[in-house]
């Protein structure tokens, strides 16, 4: 009896130390996320109070542009839809966290876009094991790419920032993800498009010194069914350096939202020798725009 009392008490002392980890490091991560989302909103405002911008869309812009390019906008834009500044995503979804395994943990998200100055922050928490979790944040600001991770949002197991590969793959998510912020690829917003064939079409888009060039397809709808890169930063291979493959992110469901026709489903995929692996997928619950006035 007095062993299994002491059991209890080490279970209960276990539990109430990791309750208050939780507590403690929820609140230093959400102080840090705060200070991190503080310089993309100003840059964003500094930004659209800098350079002149139609504030909505004018199907006239489209002319020119490849055939599937203008079926695209016709198709998720209306005459005189708003232009986005700003987006604020929840979602929630499962995320692998093995190159070779299948070892899929579910996570929610907050995301919040900024479309002047390019820029986001998402700030997830990946359910590790129950009462485990990981708090992540993937972000582009200021031409500053990001990807930490710390358990209990205190221990940290992942920081990867500062250097140009960083900033790169950061800013072509941002870019990939713009079907959820559609006005951000029109011409107006700064992005260059060229014929590939009738189902597809590469887009270009410079931010300060990072010039992107992605491969949008096109479903049967018009909608765009992916968006490809054919080379960022995988990770860290067994020399130390920074692994680099293709990376397709998949675009499903279509609803509208705001007068606009959005994907709710996204899946990024590494393309690896061996094939394509999917190690995200990621459903919208809620989406909220905001609009240049």
């Amino acid at each position: 009896m007095t062993m299994l009392l002491w059991l209890g008490i080490a279970l209960g002392g276990l539990v109430a130390l990791a309750m208050g980890l939780r507590a403690v490091g929820a609140s230093r991560w959400a102080r840090m996320i705060r200070a991190h989302t503080t310089p993309l909103e100003s840059d964003n405002v500094d930004a659209r109070d800098r350079l002149p911008s139609p504030t909505r869309f004018d199907p006239r812009e489209l002319e020119g542009l490849p055939a599937p390019v203008q079926r695209y906008f016709r198709a998720v834009l209306t005459d005189g839809q708003p232009i986005i500044a700003a987006a604020t995503l929840e979602m929630a979804g499962t995320i692998n966290l093995s190159v070779t395994a299948e070892q899929w943990k579910p996570f929610t998200s907050r995301q919040r876009v900024v479309t002047r100055k390019p820029g986001f922050l998402w700030d997830a928490e990946v359910a590790m094991f129950p009462g485990l979790p990981v708090h992540v944040e993937d972000s582009y600001i200021a031409g500053h790419g990001r990807l930490i991770a710390k358990v209990f949002g205190l221990f940290a197991v992942a920081d990867s920032q500062g250097t140009d590969e960083i900033a790169r793959g950061e800013f072509m998510r941002y870019f990939a993800e713009s079907p959820w912020y559609p006005t951000a690829l029109l011409p107006s917003q700064g992005v260059r498009w060229q014929a590939v064939d009738d189902a597809s079409a590469n887009a270009t888009l410079v931010d300060g010194p990072i010039t992107l060039t992605l491969l949008f397809r096109f479903n049967d709808a018009g909608l765009i069914a992916s968006v490809r890169a054919e080379s960022r930063g995988a990770g860290v291979g067994k020399d130390g350096g920074m692994v680099m493959l293709p990376w397709d992110c998949a675009l499903s469901d279509y609803q509208p939202q705001g007068g606009m026709l959005i994907p709710m489903t996204g899946e990024a995929a590494w393309v690896r020798p061996e094939g394509r692996k999917a190690y995200f997928v990621g459903h919208v619950k809620k989406l909220r725009h905001e609009f240049l006035p």
